[in-house]
């Protein structure tokens, strides 16, 4: 299953570097969503370096998730896509 990377966790005051919203492909319930609670996402560099978080939580009612990475994740890793197994 894939997702695309849409931006950091963050609020008026504060950004989370290691917190993302991700959007997948084929899920457009927060329902559908929350399936997805507990699964592993992987976000591979150009270098092949991986970084792997884990699925948190439903973000909204359109079917995004909240993934918290183990290190903070660089600003190049939005928009791009991520593999959640």
């Amino acid at each position: 299953m894939q997702g695309t990377i849409a931006s950091f966790r963050g609020g008026r005051h504060t950004q989370y570097n290691n917190q993302m919203i991700v959007i997948v492909d084929g899920v457009d319930s927060k329902d559908e969503a929350q399936k997805l609670v507990g699964k592993t996402v992987t976000w591979t560099t150009s270098t092949d370096k991986k970084i792997k978080g884990q699925v948190r939580s439903a973000h909204g009612n359109k079917g995004a998730i909240r993934v918290l990475f183990e290190t903070g994740m660089p600003g190049q890793s939005i928009t791009t896509k991520v593999i959640i197994s």
